[in-house]
C-alpha cells in the first residue's frame, strides 16, 4: 500500500484498488501545485513541465484545453529558474512550488487546486492510497486504520503539530505559520463525499477512464 499520484491510478487501475478515506486533497487554493511565469497563462507561448508529477501535468493540460489554449509543453527539469530561462510558464509542485511562490510571488500566475474548484465546485484530488489487487484485504485495513488514526491524531495534537509543522517549515525555508496554514487550510490528507466526487470527476473528465469502471474502483472508498 502506497500513495500514488491519481493519474496513474488511472493508468494502472486495473492492477490497482483504491485503499479508501486517505489521499492528497487540495481544499480550493493548494500553494503546492502552482504555474509560474511573468505573463497571464493566455500569453504563454510555451510551458516547461516537471518531470514528477502526472496529476499536476493532466491537470494543467485540462485547464489550458478548457480555456482553448495551446501552447508547446515541455519536459524540464523541476528548477524554475532554469525552466523560465527556457520557457514563458513553468509548472512546479510540492515543496518546490512552496519555495519559489514565497521567494517569487510576482511570478505566480495560476493555482491549480483553486482552479479545479473554481470550475467543478469540488475539492481537487491530487493522490490516492493504493495497493494491488492481490493485496491481502485485512492487512490492507489495518495498515489504513493506523494511517488514519495518526493523521487525526496529528490534527488534534497541537504539540505535535507545531513540531512537525517546525521541522517540515525548516526544511523547505518558510515560516511557521506559512507552513500551518499550508497543512490545516489548504491540504487533507482524508477523503470525505465530496473528495471521492472530485477524484471521480477528475478520473472521467481529465483521465479518461469510462464512467462505470470510476464507479466500480471508488465503492470502497465513499466514507
Amino acid at each position: 500500500m502506497a500513495p500514488i499520484p491519481s493519474a496513474d491510478f488511472a493508468k494502472y487501475n486495473d492492477q490497482l484498488k483504491l485503499v479508501g478515506e486517505l489521499g492528497i486533497v487540495s481544499l480550493g487554493h493548494v500553494g503546492s501545485v502552482l504555474l509560474f511565469g511573468d505573463r497571464p497563462p493566455d500569453h504563454m507561448r510555451d510551458i516547461a513541465f516537471p518531470t514528477d508529477s502526472s496529476t499536476s501535468k493532466r491537470l494543467l493540460r485540462w485547464y489550458l484545453g478548457e480555456q482553448g489554449l495551446d501552447p508547446r509543453c515541455i519536459d524540464l527539469g523541476p528548477d524554475l529558474k532554469s525552466m523560465l530561462q527556457q520557457c514563458d510558464g513553468a509548472l512546479l509542485i510540492g515543496d518546490r512550488a512552496l519555495r519559489a511562490a514565497s521567494e517569487y510571488p510576482s511570478l505566480v500566475q495560476l493555482d491549480l487546486g483553486a482552479e479545479w474548484t473554481r470550475t467543478t465546485g469540488l475539492p481537487m484530488v491530487f493522490g490516492i492510497f493504493a495497493a494491488h489487487r492481490s493485496a491481502d484485504e485485512e492487512l490492507m485495513v489495518e495498515a489504513r486504520t493506523e494511517l488514519v488514526a495518526n493523521y487525526r491524531s496529528f490534527l488534534r495534537d497541537q504539540s505535535r503539530r507545531e513540531e512537525v509543522v517546525r521541522l517540515a517549515a525548516g526544511k523547505i525555508g518558510l515560516t511557521p505559520d506559512r507552513m500551518d496554514q499550508y497543512f490545516l487550510s489548504e491540504v487533507s490528507n482524508l477523503l470525505d463525499e465530496e473528495s471521492v466526487e472530485g477524484l471521480s470527476r477528475f478520473l472521467v473528465d481529465v483521465c479518461g477512464m469510462e464512467p462505470s469502471v470510476v464507479l466500480g474502483c471508488i465503492h470502497s472508498v465513499a466514507p
